[in-house]
């Protein structure tokens, strides 16, 4: 095992330094995740809409991947990416002469020989399957199509202002092209289960008729990217609804538990099971209208009566005080702001750095100092779902808000300590008053 976590430090070291993976892969590198992945796609048809232009999503699905990578060409990528010697010849010991079996009860079927596949379960897996997949980003790019990679989770997309049949043919191209990279590569697409979403009003556009490897891929009202629900007018309500409705069950079941849990384990139930439901992907909420983030505020309010055994008609404000609970609202701002400062300081992406720029005067004055991102201009920011939702938008104009001592935070771990006392003083000073977060 040692040597495989050797082997994995040596290798992405490697990569770091080559810069070799594709810069819209998100999966299994440090400070990249699905959240990072989903703003910026978010964010870039936010923007889309406020100039006014469509954007098909197409959800691209693969069978089993990391069962079908050939061996054969993931040892060429290594030796083209400068590997060779006995480094290569111990990645080939690595991948070849494994064999699987079947165990059930006593009884274990013949060992089965794996010719393709990375190994479940190794560390150094992921990180060879993204290495496997890195031209795949560059054949979508040669389109005029930009996209985001989460392993083999991949979607793309391309906004445009008036052509519809334009579009269509250079989607329809670039994906005959994705599937002919894919077949070479001994990779499976799914054309039933590839889903298309359009992001805009359709109304006027008439039939859209997409068609992959020979399957017409019918425009969907809503798709699942990477766990979150996403619609053609990315207002997130079919996101917060199927959340409300996981983030109520749960709560449900744990009710019926609790008799049977220790008193200490309650809250670590309640985090695993309700909390982290709530936060997940919730940078995308910010801006959301209080009558929609309101459901998941009242799943926050039974999981605090529940932690701290008081009564439904108790007002709310003591008991998340007590907690000390951020609110939804306020806990969506607070997980944009440390995206940001991650983003800013070099722990984030590099495709959300390049929506974030500091504030630049001709003339020096006290204000260069303060750490101020430039917020866009109005002219390119019209629609007000841009203005309170975009990332590109949003981030700077919560950043600026902060506290210059914030701003200039010395580590992430004391900027996220300063960050919720200064937001959770926030937050209830607006309760106290008896309004909404």
């Amino acid at each position: 095992m040692h040597k495989y976590i050797c082997a994995f430090f040596q290798l992405q070291t490697h990569l770091d330094e080559t810069d070799y993976l594709d810069p819209y892969q998100s999966g299994f590198r440090t400070g990249h995740g699905t959240e990072t992945a989903l703003v910026a796609l978010v964010d870039d048809m936010r923007r889309a809409l406020d100039r006014g232009e469509f954007t098909f999503l197409v959800l691209l699905d693969l069978s089993a991947a990391f069962d079908t990578v050939d061996h054969g060409i993931l040892l060429d990528r290594l030796e083209s990416l400068g590997l060779g010697g006995t480094v290569l010849r111990w990645f080939h010991s690595f991948l070849s002469d494994r064999c699987q079996q079947v165990a059930l009860g006593d009884e274990v079927s013949d060992p089965w020989p794996l010719n393709c596949g990375v190994p479940q379960g190794s560390i150094l897996s992921p990180m060879l399957f993204n290495i496997y997949v890195k031209p795949l980003g560059e054949i979508i790019r040669r389109f005029g199509l930009r996209c985001h990679q989460y392993a083999d989770d991949t979607q793309l997309y391309l906004s445009f202002k008036s052509s519809l049949e334009r579009a269509v043919e250079t989607m329809s191209k670039c994906l005959e092209s994705v599937s002919g990279w894919m077949g070479r590569n001994r990779l499976k697409l799914n054309p039933d289960k590839t889903e298309v979403l359009l992001v805009g009003d359709k109304g006027g556009l008439g039939d859209v008729d997409l068609v992959f490897d020979g399957v017409k891929l019918p425009l969907q009202d809503q798709v699942r990217s990477l766990g979150v629900v996403l619609d053609s007018r990315l207002s997130m309500e079919a996101q917060i609804s199927a959340v409300s409705r996981a983030t109520w069950y749960q709560l449900h079941l744990i009710r019926r538990l609790q008799p049977y849990l220790p008193v200490q384990q309650l809250p670590l139930v309640v985090h695993a099971l309700v909390t982290s439901r709530l936060d997940y992907c919730n940078a995308l909420y910010v801006g959301l209208p209080l009558k929609t983030t309101q459901k998941l505020q009242l799943v926050q309010n039974a999981a605090a009566h529940l932690l701290t055994n008081s009564r439904h008609r108790d007002h709310i404000t003591p008991v998340l005080f007590d907690l000390h609970w951020l609110p939804v609202v306020f806990r969506a701002r607070f997980k944009v702001l440390v995206l940001t400062f991650k983003t800013l300081y070099g722990f984030g992406p590099a495709y959300l750095k390049e929506r974030l720029h500091r504030h630049h005067l001709c003339h020096p004055t006290r204000s260069a100092t303060q750490g101020l991102l430039s917020i866009p201009p109005t002219k390119t920011v019209r629609l007000v779902g841009t203005r309170e939702r975009a990332f590109s938008v949003v981030a700077p104009t919560l950043w600026n808000s902060l506290p210059c001592d914030l701003r200039h935070a010395p580590s992430l771990d004391v900027f996220r300590k300063a960050l919720k006392t200064w937001l959770f003083q926030q937050a209830f000073e607006v309760l106290g008053r008896g309004k909404s977060p």
